[in-house]
């Protein structure tokens, strides 16, 4: 696994890191023997202490970046903020020791911000991949080449595999060894950690779906009545007359606000309306889909799985309530 310590380990970044750490670098005897061989591989001088810096953390291993020519797999679990949001350059030497194992037959991995290592080193050019949804964005604007899928928790693309940020870091770990050591000791594994085996849906049920605050604008008003007329059959006709405006005037402003059409916006107020129900109330499913606006409970479901991956009662266990119910609108 690579550890980019020379340019800083902010503490944040720690997760991602010992994830791996976690799944691959206890031994499991009664689960599977052999087991991985993990070796922590830095980006500097190899040392045997730590010591912190001020963006974090500074970590030396024992093994450097030769060593991952030769190794299985390969696992960037991350790379330091700057070089995501300010396009600070990655050590050429990491790129140069990713291209060189990927070349001599490693299985390559990031997880989250990771992929900006293996994007940085053409790996995953022509591919598709993910990484944490509040970076996708920013990975496809820099490598236009990558085919970046910001709904799915994990993409396995044979020999080169990105996994979103955080947690689904764990299930794309637990996923390496379904494949390597079967489902069974992936299950145990799983039970031993205390964590799903495997997660149903993608990230993309974990996505904010607010609307950005470019809408609020002139279409303000229309739109914050909107949201609370929600458990109505509203249609682009009735959006348009409220604001004063044709379907076509309307279409087009909206469009140009916040990047949708008026009934995709409706749609993911709907979406979210639904989301927070589920959340935050007890209420059966099918008044869910009514309160929403989204109908039925097979239509409110089709809605879930077709949108994020995952269907509504899958969704209320992933977020057990934890607050009081918000009030329902007039």
């Amino acid at each position: 696994m690579v550890v980019t310590e020379d340019i800083g380990v902010p503490s944040w970044d720690l997760y991602e890191l010992s994830i791996p750490c976690t799944v691959f670098g206890k031994p499991q005897p009664d689960l599977a023997d052999p087991w991985y061989d993990l070796r922590l591989c830095g980006t500097g001088e190899r040392r045997q202490d730590s010591s912190a810096i001020e963006t974090g953390l500074s970590l030396r291993t024992r093994h450097g970046l030769d060593d991952l020519v030769g190794a299985d797999t390969v696992i960037v679990p991350s790379v330091p903020d700057p070089c995501v949001d300010e396009g600070r350059p990655l050590p050429r030497a990491l790129l140069t020791a990713l291209r060189h194992a990927h070349d001599a037959g490693a299985r390559m991995v990031s997880l989250c911000t990771g992929a900006f290592a293996l994007a940085e080193a053409g790996l995953l050019d022509g591919r598709r991949a993910t990484a944490h949804w509040m970076h996708t964005a920013q990975l496809a604007a820099r490598y236009p080449k990558v085919g970046v899928d910001d709904s799915v928790l994990y993409v396995d693309d044979g020999d080169v595999l990105t996994s979103a940020g955080l947690t689904a870091g764990l299930d794309l770990c637990l996923h390496l060894v379904r494949r390597d050591l079967g489902a069974h000791v992936a299950n145990q594994l799983a039970r031993r950690m205390v964590v799903p085996a495997h997660r149903p849906g993608g990230q993309a049920q974990f996505i904010d779906l607010s609307v950005p605050a470019a809408d609020e604008g002139s279409l303000g008003p229309v739109l914050d009545w909107a949201r609370t007329h929600l458990d109505q059959p509203l249609t682009v006709e009735d959006l348009a007359r409220r604001a004063a405006m044709s379907p076509r005037t309307l279409h087009r402003r909206l469009q140009a606000a916040t990047g949708t059409t008026p009934l995709q916006w409706l749609l993911t107020q709907r979406l979210g309306r639904a989301q927070s129900l589920l959340e935050s109330s007890d209420l059966p499913i099918e008044k869910v889909g009514e309160l929403s606006g989204l109908g039925t409970a097979n239509n409110l479901r089709h809605h879930f799985l077709k949108q994020l991956g995952v269907s509504p009662s899958d969704y209320r266990r992933a977020f057990p309530r934890t607050a009081p119910e918000p009030p329902l609108p007039a």
